[in-house]
């Protein structure tokens, strides 16, 4: 089924693709995080994220361990997946 984007009230822009490949949107974000980090002001940023009490600390950690509880694993695609090594046989 092919949908006609003029049917649906959309023109045919580049800027009316939305979701993972709304461009426009990336490469705003993109530049908005090269500047913050270019300002210097990250390790203050850090700073200021840092949980104030041990309390506000063992809450993010639950926090994150539940998430965690619910995670299929690593993308295998991912940088941070651990390296593998090959089963095959030769």
């Amino acid at each position: 089924m092919t949908i006609n984007p003029q049917a649906a009230g959309q023109t045919k822009t580049q800027d009316a693709v939305q979701g993972g490949g709304d461009y426009k949107s990336a490469e705003t974000y993109g530049k908005s995080v090269r500047s913050f980090v270019q300002s210097g002001k990250v390790d203050e940023a850090a700073n200021k994220a840092k949980p104030a009490t041990p309390q506000e600390q063992e809450e993010l950690l639950k926090a994150e361990r539940a998430g965690k509880s619910h995670s299929k694993g690593e993308d295998p695609g991912s940088p941070r997946a651990p390296a593998r090594t090959s089963t095959a046989k030769p």
